[in-house]
């Protein structure tokens, strides 16, 4: 039987700690046995989980002979990595351990140094915390999850399930890893990333920027057909010295943030209305339904109607 080890540290995520548990515990195999073992291990016998607090029944050793390592999130990703749960995650990775992480238990794993040279996920809102304080990875804020192999990534709160449920289809095949999703009720696999659950913000732009009028004005005009001539006529600078000032100010090109703001209006239509998508592309200045859709999908990883009825 497959052993899979739960590492509870301190502040942990009541829901990402439940999600393996859950999943795993009842996974059946064809003949009705049971797929895993599962462990709840933590340094200390009592677990401060925020609500409540946790007694987990093994200690850092059950992490030793486990085939699989789990790592839920923690209320406070950036504290630093106790000694001993830091040998115990190294120790495991040396034996050739499973170790996979949901949410931000990404933090763990970086904190060990294991995911330096990979791509990696998180819960998207701290993806930008995660990749300043680990350079050395490749964080992807847009999936539900990363598999490297032997080192596995999660991104927030329900790509948790999305993670075990692939697991769980690694190591008995489609038909068990179904069986497990129809219990979750939860689809084996969702269309899309993590990228449709983010809310797209216009890039910063410093308080008081010689840009700020302009930026307003293309808020207010994301349904009009607008080129960079349009755009650089209306700032009073050519397209040369408008790419610049925008690249300086905001990270970005002009058409890139018209595009990103259109998106963000489209979003907002197909979540209030009931207009049809090709009327919400037209809306928000997009000239064929087409490249709307394209757009669309790169930026939010989902298409239009996916999107609609996901979030309506």
């Amino acid at each position: 039987m497959h052993t899979v080890a739960v590492l509870a540290l301190d502040k942990v995520i009541p829901f990402d700690l439940s999600t393996p548990i859950e999943a795993f515990t009842r996974t059946r195999l064809p003949d009705g046995r049971a797929g895993y073992q599962v462990r709840v291990c933590a340094e200390r016998p009592e677990v401060d989980a925020g609500s409540f607090l946790l007694r987990a029944p093994w200690g850092l050793d059950g992490l030793a002979d486990a085939d699989t390592v789990i790592v839920p999130g923690t209320a406070d990703p950036a504290a630093p990595l106790p000694p001993a749960v830091h040998e115990a995650l190294t120790a495991a990775a040396a034996n050739g351990t499973r170790i996979a992480s949901i949410c931000t238990g990404t933090f763990a794993l970086a904190a060990a140094g294991l995911l330096d040279g990979l791509r990696a996920t998180t819960h998207w809102i701290a993806a930008g915390e995660l990749a300043a304080a680990h350079p050395a990875i490749d964080v992807d804020p847009d999936v539900l999850y990363v598999d490297n192999g032997q080192l596995l990534t999660s991104a927030g709160a329900a790509a948790g399930l999305d993670l075990c449920l692939h697991l769980i289809r690694r190591d008995y095949g489609s038909a068990v890893a179904a069986d497990a999703a129809r219990l979750s009720v939860m689809p084996l696999e969702r269309e899309g990333g993590q990228a449709q659950f983010i809310v797209q913000p216009y890039p910063s732009t410093p308080r008081g920027s010689a840009l700020e009028p302009l930026l307003a004005w293309l808020q207010d005009n994301v349904g009009r057909d607008l080129a960079l001539a349009d755009i650089a006529a209306r700032a009073g600078m050519s397209t040369r010295t408008l790419i610049r000032r925008f690249r300086e100010q905001t990270g970005t090109t002009p058409l890139q943030w018209l595009h990103r703001a259109r998106v963000r209006q489209a979003q907002h239509l197909l979540e209030t209305t009931t207009h049809s998508v090709e009327r919400i592309g037209a809306q928000v200045g997009f000239g064929s339904p087409t490249a709307f859709r394209d757009r669309f999908k790169r930026t939010t990883g989902v298409s239009p109607q996916t999107y609609r009825r996901t979030f309506r």
